[in-house]
């Protein structure tokens, strides 16, 4: 019997399955293996972990898994494909592929097929294929100049929005905490939402924070449990997320799927994945609309898929 092994490294979380030719016997999931982001000690230790915890779930031992692919952003970087490749080896002696986080997704949602993947997990980029192979992306280009309406992003834009609403609002912060604990300003449930995750206590606290380099992706859940809960200010931000992913998926259809908006032209299928989409159903519903006002032939699946699924499928693929 042949294993394989298939692991999707993401900032925020790492995902390793392992299955046979046929089926997935185990999946388990760490914390965060992106090295830009955790260093390569952190994204060892992850790695190493997720590797011989997926094994042990499966009942079988590393050496008798064939091949691995891994799933990383930044795998287009020789520095980042050479580092996680060394890592890998130095607990496992099968076939080693390491590829973009991108080529997974598309993977598990296309197999080989065209289409274009959308992906908003910490960060954010859209990929796609046409029917000769041709590839295109955009955006993806790391939290400090891209990653539009990633995790990161929406962290990021709710608290500059936060700020700005407390300017235009005129009030000083003594007035603002009391308007926090009142409930009386607008924008008073981001504010609980955003002090509660980051454990402040007060607005200058909050902006102190934000300016010290901090994980904007980690405020994400307060930010869409504010925007659930009526805040207009959180909804402003969690909207332009699924504009700015509208955009990005918009870029790709231009450059690989140009006559679209004709009758005759082929449905064009499309996909999203990564936690963003997963856990806001608000967001999907927003970047669908936007997207299929823009682009009438695309067809989107319902489901967020899980690229692990797509690593694992192509390990099996290369080996046969």
């Amino acid at each position: 019997m042949a294993y394989y092994l298939g692991i999707d490294g993401g900032g925020s979380k790492t995902t390793c399955a392992v299955g046979d030719e046929r089926s997935v016997l185990a999946t388990v999931t760490g914390g965060a293996s992106n090295i830009t982001r955790v260093g390569e000690s952190g994204a060892r230790e992850t790695l190493h972990r997720v590797m011989r915890e997926a094994c042990d779930a499966a009942g079988i031992t590393l050496p008798q898994v064939r091949r691995a692919c891994i799933g990383v952003a930044g795998a287009g970087r020789e520095d980042v494909a050479r580092t996680v490749h060394k890592i890998i080896a130095e607990i496992f002696s099968g076939d080693i592929e390491i590829v973009g986080d991108m080529e997974i997704a598309m993977a598990a949602a296309f197999e080989v097929g065209p289409g274009v993947i959308v992906i908003a997990g910490t960060g954010s980029i859209a990929y796609g294929r046409d029917a000769r192979g041709k590839a295109a992306r955009a955006g993806g280009w790391g939290f400090a100049v891209s990653d539009e309406g990633s995790a990161y992003w929406i962290g990021r834009a709710a608290v500059g929005a936060l700020l700005r609403a407390a300017d235009e609002a005129g009030v000083e912060h003594a007035a603002l905490e009391q308007a926090d604990r009142d409930q009386a300003w607008p924008a008073a449930r981001l504010f609980h939402e955003l002090k509660t995750a980051w454990r402040m206590n007060s607005m200058p606290q909050l902006a102190r924070a934000a300016n010290a380099k901090p994980d904007f992706a980690a405020l994400f859940p307060a930010v869409l449990a504010a925007a659930e809960a009526g805040d207009a200010v959180a909804r402003g931000v969690i909207t332009q997320a699924a504009g700015e992913l509208a955009q990005l998926a918009g870029i790709v259809l231009r450059r690989l799927f140009p006559g679209q908006h004709s009758s005759s032209s082929p449905a064009v299928p499309m996909a999203m994945a990564g936690g963003v989409f997963r856990h806001a159903p608000m967001i999907r519903e927003l970047f669908y609309n936007e997207v299929l006002a823009a682009n009438s032939r695309v067809v989107l699946k319902p489901e967020v898929v899980d690229p692990v699924h797509g690593a694992l499928q192509m390990a099996r693929r290369a080996a046969s």
